[in-house]
């Protein structure tokens, strides 16, 4: 069993969620979201995206992670916060030693809801569907778990490849 945990940065609200990959399924362990404070300043909200996430980590002890890339925006501003939010994800991660994978958003719709160009009600569909949730996650807690169930993907397919290579011959 594989513990993977997905992130999806924000300045304001960074959504996470946990799954256990198990052979061929997934099984859903937790997800929430960190909120910052609006009067807080921004070394403030990276700290506390820093310590939320090392919370968490120690809680549920993933060996992988996947976490949302910056996409280009017009502004340069809300771009830089991003990659702040993005940049204490990582720290956090890379702190408690857990491997790290990036996707695009459009790569983690493509991989849970069969398009890239999915809004937020789609995703959160999907990942109640494929997780068999009982209740809806709130949109940015659906984003992270999304971002877990396509690295729990795009591993998947690489262990298929790599047998499928050894079995031709390939992997010597």
């Amino acid at each position: 069993m594989t513990i993977i945990l997905g992130v999806d940065p924000g300045s304001r609200i960074t959504g996470y969620g946990v799954i256990a990959a198990e052979g061929r399924g997934w099984r859903y362990v937790d997800s929430g979201c960190i909120r910052m404070k609006t009067e807080d300043s921004l070394p403030e909200r990276v700290l506390t995206i820093f310590q939320g996430l090392t919370q968490i980590i120690a809680q549920w002890q993933p060996t992988q992670a996947s976490v949302e890339q910056v996409f280009l925006s017009n502004n340069a501003d809300s771009a830089l916060k991003l990659g702040q939010a993005r940049g204490a994800a990582l720290a956090a991660l890379g702190h408690a030693g857990v491997v790290v994978a990036e996707y695009s958003a459009r790569q983690i719709k493509q991989s849970v809801v069969g398009t890239g160009a999915a809004d937020k009600t789609q995703v959160q569909h999907m990942v109640m569907r494929l997780l068999q949730l009982e209740q809806c996650p709130q949109a940015d807690a659906a984003d992270g778990l999304a971002a877990a169930l396509c690295h729990a993907h795009a591993s998947a397919n690489m262990l298929k490849m790599t047998i499928t290579g050894l079995r031709r011959g390939r992997g010597h």
